[in-house]
């Protein structure tokens, strides 16, 4: 009885697998077992302490209290500062916002120019929550399937064979999650002229991973075709760059008639994001991210390791992924394989399944991301906890027949 009493939309979405992964994972341990959690993508380090000490100068000062819808006057202002000063994108204070996440801010955007029948362009593999924002947007997914052969990176000519003239957006994402993906100059400009040809279509530049690369430079799509800058909402956010999950604050800069919609849904939700979250993140933006060399070295240290373990597993293979904290594992070598108890791996789901079950290591199943038999690996975790993680699913898929 209380199912019917939801609404028809709640039928077009699901759960964040990622966040169901997460939740099996606390479950199981507080049912008392060693479970290692590489299924959720947050890095382990600490927020730097110049930033976390804002926030708590910002809450003695009494900074508690409503601000402006789309974020203080201050933080706007740092918004655009760091769009010039890394980017090369020129916003004026009417064309920033800011949100609780990047999250949100794709998710208004969606929500305030998608039309039932629009179809939003998504290149697989995908972050987990696109299709079902799209969804509750009463919008399609278009999926264009991209290959491990290309590195993973969306090809201008299947872009073009996908739009339509219903095509309302195209989501890029670089670096990517779950690939580690990065786009060239080059790459993207190949993109970008695809999109010159259509004027109808609006480009979503979701680029959280920005400041999480292994020595490849970055680009965004207005940056490399300023042409398309009046019709690109530039999406990014605290979460991975500062280490800032738990802050939620994301920002955005676009056209202004875009924004000030983004203004109205954001006013009538959540209205502004937390003050002393953008106290902090003014100080962050400002403050640039030198302390990030040793993070990124850090992390390339414990990609190769898990890269390592890889190798060592018959049925796993991995290319190296240039950006973000995740491998995107080709695990189709293990289905069809037995477990102990007779059980055949029927398919990544089953794969991810049998890591948590048996080594109790949580991972994410390729079909979350749009593309089955493969396997997401978050790899932002303490040293010694990941080569332990290694050695369970190591000897987990040794015991496979």
């Amino acid at each position: 009885m209380s199912t019917a009493l939801l609404a028809q939309r709640m039928r077009r979405v699901r759960p964040s697998p990622t966040a169901e992964i997460s939740d099996k994972v606390r479950a199981l341990t507080v049912a008392g077992h060693s479970v290692i959690n590489l299924g959720e993508g947050e890095l382990d380090f600490p927020t730097p302490a110049h930033i976390a000490q804002a926030g708590i100068v910002a809450i003695n000062a009494g900074e508690t209290k409503y601000t402006a819808v789309p974020g203080s006057a201050r933080l706007k202002q740092a918004i655009i500062d760091k769009f010039s000063r890394e980017n090369g994108l020129n916003f004026t204070a009417g064309e920033v916002i800011a949100g609780a996440g990047a999250k949100q801010l794709i998710f208004n955007a969606l929500m305030a120019t998608v039309n039932p029948g629009d179809e939003v362009i998504i290149a697989a593999p995908y972050w987990v929550s696109y299709p079902d924002m799209v969804a509750l947007a009463e919008g399609e997914t278009r999926v264009v399937q991209c290959h491990e052969g290309d590195g993973w990176k969306l090809q201008p000519e299947a872009l073009e064979a996908a739009i339509t003239e219903r095509t309302r957006w195209v989501l890029l994402n670089s670096p990517s999650n779950p690939t580690g993906a990065v786009y060239s100059e080059t790459e993207m400009k190949a993109l970008t002229d695809v999109l010159l040809r259509h004027e109808q279509v609006l480009i979503l530049a979701d680029d959280i991973y920005e400041h999480t690369r292994y020595g490849k430079a970055f680009c965004t799509p207005a940056q490399v075709e300023p042409r398309l800058l009046h019709r690109t909402l530039t999406v990014n956010g605290l979460s991975k760059a500062f280490s800032m999950t738990g802050w939620r604050i994301g920002y955005a800069g676009g056209p202004k008639w875009l924004v000030d919609a983004l203004q109205v849904l954001q006013s009538q939700s959540t209205s502004n994001p937390s003050s002393i979250s953008q106290a902090a993140a003014i100080v962050a933006l400002d403050g640039g991210t030198g302390f990030i060399d040793d993070w990124i070295e850090r992390l390339a240290c414990r990609r190769d390791r898990v890269l390592a373990s890889i190798e060592r597993i018959v049925g796993l293979s991995c290319q190296l992924p240039e950006g973000a904290f995740y491998l995107f594992v080709n695990c189709q070598g293990m289905v069809g394989k037995q477990t102990a108890d007779g059980r055949v791996i029927a398919d990544d789901f089953d794969f991810a399944s049998y890591l948590l079950d048996v080594a109790k290591v949580g991972t994410v199943h390729g079909s979350a991301f749009g593309t089955p038999g493969y396997l997401r690996i978050a790899y932002a975790v303490d040293d010694r906890v990941l080569d332990e993680a290694c050695q369970r699913i190591e000897t987990a898929c040794a015991q496979l027949r």
